[in-house]
């Protein structure tokens, strides 16, 4: 069912950690590539981007989001019954990063800890998933880590980031109302197609090769992304989802505070705000400072744009992630009184 309702479940809290370092998509490329990138950041509206080193990896980003979001929330550790992570940037193919993540953060054993393979819609399903398992009455205190490192020069679209969100069993909690699907026939829309069982990795696969004559190099090992799919995807999925989920719930967008999207791309993005009708001040974007950020996207618009007033009493918040897979996810999430820390930099 791609509908569904999840009560006595509290949003906590949530915080966002990112690199240091920012990229500029117009400074930071080689000089030929200049004008095109030019024309290109007017399209998508990604200016810059935040990379994490070599040897930083999604979960140091994740990790330091979780520190703080404990010491703020001051819960004990080993109260902390589930960690889930989502991340398509795991520390190793095996074992599981968050069950290293369970002993990096002194949480107990007992501790239900794996992860989840799925990138850009994964906030909306991570909420699911982990307030299911609240919901089910097993587990009272969870934590659900969202985010990739997925930035590169040579990509003008993606950037790094690590979340951490707090969600905690509380009756009488306001219900979460979900709207879930998944369409693997564009698989092939988003996808890394070497490194896997079906195409393992060779050396031929790093030999960089040069793909046109504007001398953009790749390898066999780089990100294929395409860009005319994912936009007819998006634009024809994601706004009679909202519509869906908010019938479902039997609110009105004008009881909504806020329409938090994924941040694929300025053109997408605008499609979807303009298509469901909603104005500016309720549709935040990070697009511009942080771009593409995967799955911690909405994360790190809450964060970043909005941190302050959701801090502040109640809010109802609409999240839809979409993308990978093909999937798309919508939430729609009363937020109160819930613990927002500004924005980490490690």
């Amino acid at each position: 069912m791609a509908t569904s309702t999840l009560r006595n479940v509290r949003f906590a809290g949530m915080a966002t950690c990112v690199p240091k370092r920012t990229v500029s998509n117009l400074t930071d490329c080689r000089p030929q590539l200049r004008s095109e990138r030019e024309r290109l950041v007017r399209n998508i509206g990604i200016e810059t981007r935040r990379m994490a080193p070599e040897w930083q990896c999604f979960s140091d980003l994740a990790f330091e989001a979780t520190e703080k979001l404990l010491e703020r929330l001051t819960w004990k550790r080993e109260e902390i019954d589930a960690l889930i992570v989502m991340t398509q940037s795991p520390d190793y193919l095996i074992p599981s990063t968050a069950i290293i993540l369970q002993d990096r953060l002194g949480l107990a054993n007992t501790t239900i800890a794996f992860d989840v393979n799925l990138g850009c819609s994964a906030y909306p399903f991570g909420i699911h998933l982990v307030g299911s398992m609240i919901a089910g009455g097993g587990v009272k205190k969870a934590l659900l880590l969202v985010g990739d490192r997925s930035a590169t020069l040579n990509d003008p679209i993606f950037s790094d980031a690590g979340t951490a969100t707090a969600l905690e069993f509380s009756e009488g909690a306001a219900p979460m109302y979900f709207d879930l699907n998944s369409d693997g026939s564009g698989y092939k829309a988003i996808m890394l197609p070497i490194g896997g069982h079906r195409e393992p990795l060779g050396i031929q696969h790093l030999v960089p090769f040069r793909e046109d004559e504007n001398d953009h190099w790749h390898r066999a090992t780089d990100l294929v992304l395409d860009g005319p799919a994912v936009l007819s995807f998006s634009t024809r999925r994601v706004p009679p989802a909202v519509e869906k989920l908010l019938d479902y719930a039997g609110a009105s967008k004008d009881e909504v505070d806020y329409f938090v999207f994924h941040q694929a791309n300025r053109m997408i993005n605008e499609t979807i705000r303009k298509k469901l009708g909603l104005p500016v001040e309720k549709v935040p974007s990070t697009l511009r400072d942080f771009g593409n950020s995967s799955g911690a996207s909405l994360p790190v618009t809450m964060t970043a744009r909005i941190n302050k007033e959701l801090e502040r009493g109640h809010n109802r918040v609409v999240l839809s992630g979409f993308g990978i897979g093909l999937s798309w996810g919508t939430a729609l999430v009363d937020i109160e009184n819930a613990t927002f820390p500004d924005l980490i930099e490690a």
